[in-house]
């Protein structure tokens, strides 16, 4: 993903997400990559899955992402803070993202069997802001690619 974006854009940060999901899928993990950037310009938490290597159910990339920021910050919500992640978090990730109170999460692409967005009522925050579709196609084709190469 050697592309170039204006520093502090939306591609910018999820280009950067999604060089952890390639390593994560180098490593045999489901490619997912998470970013959690703290007044729009300083990357403080990092995560990629790592569900096999840990043999952890719970360590999705923005569990993990929002671990490390938080212990950045020595606080426990992620207020003025974007997260942007390569695949539309799950239940269970948009559970702790409403509890971290973050301000905005960016997605790339849309999960459609497990994403946050297919319940209702809606479990984020209700000041999260979303935004999603950035680096759609490049964030589908890293996990298409690796879902084909389990099954040849």
């Amino acid at each position: 993903m050697a592309q170039h974006y204006p520093l502090y854009s939306h591609e910018y940060f999820m280009a950067k997400a999604l060089d952890l999901a390639v390593q994560a899928g180098e490593a045999g993990e489901i490619p997912v990559g998470a970013i959690v950037v703290a007044g729009g310009s300083k990357i403080i938490g990092k995560g990629s899955n790592q569900t096999e290597q840990l043999n952890d159910v719970t360590a999705h990339a923005e569990i993990i992402a929002i671990t490390a920021a938080t212990q950045f910050l020595g606080a426990k919500y992620l207020k003025e803070c974007t997260l942007y992640v390569t695949l539309e978090p799950c239940v269970m990730c948009a559970g702790a993202l409403h509890w971290s109170q973050i301000d905005r999460i960016v997605f790339g692409a849309s999960d459609t069997k497990r994403g946050f967005s297919r319940v209702s009522p809606p479990i984020l925050h209700p000041k999260t802001n979303v935004v999603k579709g950035i680096l759609e196609m490049d964030c589908e084709i890293v996990l298409k690619n690796f879902f084909k190469g389990l099954r040849t």
